[in-house]
């Protein structure tokens, strides 16, 4: 699905691979090397291609699209690379992750010249509401990490916090890359909302579907170890159903995995979210999210552009990896 998806942006997203290429070049070979090693690893560029298709959706027929799309993909760069040294992760999009390849300082350093390099961009595109938007998703984005931190290893976290949790950590940025393609296109006030709200249903939904594919997904495809949030003591989603929901035994089991992290109880960890309806349970708030997601698309003519926001939509629930 994301093959097709990516072919109907097909010029604008060879552009973007080659901007996002061209755009790590630094005089300092490490950071060339570790940018380039986290970029080529793959990946599906959902982020950087909303901002593709909401632009050419609105009827946008410049160029700037692409720089806003590399923002994006730089930003998101950024964040796993600091995201897998705080979570002490090891693979990532099938490959060792960074840290391990070299070392915590060195990914530390580099997201932070990537990051740099996303604001560069940010000043050619010479928009401040766009600059606006931007300047404050990272900051939210900042928020959701420290936030997810604070509720590490917390098993009484509640179903709401953590919604907060991943609305500022995941979905604020899939918002910014629909909301500014719509001010890069001159498009509405109303119009750049919807197209917010749209990306934030959408990667709501995205996480919620992570939180699932943690504990019914299959290593090779996910490219990443299944079970990594709850080695880490994550209490997402389908955990916080079985702590409002499970029987006495089964409550006690995921608090202690909670508390303690690790593999130990995984397949009994994982036969619970099942059987207890938690997996079922994050699914069907995913699928309420994009519901709500597709709604907001109503504005658009349909164009092939609008129904490649659709499938993203799609993708995001029915994806393996």
């Amino acid at each position: 699905m994301v093959k097709h998806i990516h072919a109907i942006v097909a010029d604008d997203f060879a552009a973007l691979n080659h901007k996002v290429v061209g755009e790590l070049h630094s005089q300092v070979p490490l950071i060339e090397d570790i940018g380039h090693y986290i970029i080529e690893a793959g990946g599906k560029r959902m982020r950087p291609t909303l901002v593709l298709l909401c632009a050419r959706a609105l009827g946008y027929q410049g160029s700037q699209h692409v720089d806003l799309a590399s923002v994006i993909e730089f930003l998101h760069t950024a964040t796993l690379l600091h995201d897998d040294v705080v979570d002490m992760s090891e693979m990532r999009r099938g490959r060792p992750t960074a840290n391990v390849k070299w070392d915590n300082p060195s990914s530390v350093l580099v997201g932070d010249f990537i990051y740099s390099r996303a604001f560069e961009l940010l000043v050619r595109i010479g928009s401040m509401p766009i600059m606006d938007v931007m300047a404050t998703t990272t900051n939210r984005i900042s928020e959701g990490e420290v936030l997810q931190l604070i509720h590490k290893k917390n098993p009484d976290t509640t179903e709401a916090a953590y919604l907060q949790v991943i609305k500022n950590k995941t979905a604020i940025l899939f918002a910014a890359a629909c909301s500014t393609a719509a001010i890069l296109a001159g498009a509405s006030a109303t119009v750049q909302q919807q197209l917010h709200s749209f990306g934030l249903e959408v990667g709501m939904a995205f996480q919620l579907i992570d939180d699932v594919l943690d504990y019914e997904g299959d290593a090779a495809e996910l490219g990443k170890n299944v079970g990594d949030d709850l080695a880490e003591g994550k209490p997402t989603m389908p955990l916080i159903y079985v702590m409002q929901n499970g029987s006495p035994a089964e409550r006690q089991l995921v608090t202690n995995a909670i508390l303690s992290g690790g593999l130990d109880k995984l397949d009994d960890i994982i036969s619970i979210v099942r059987n207890s309806g938690g997996l079922a349970h994050t699914r069907q708030l995913a699928e309420h999210r994009i519901t709500t997601a597709l709604g907001n698309l109503a504005a658009l003519a349909d164009t092939p552009w609008r129904r490649g926001l659709e499938l993203v939509a799609d993708a995001a629930v029915n994806r393996k990896n």
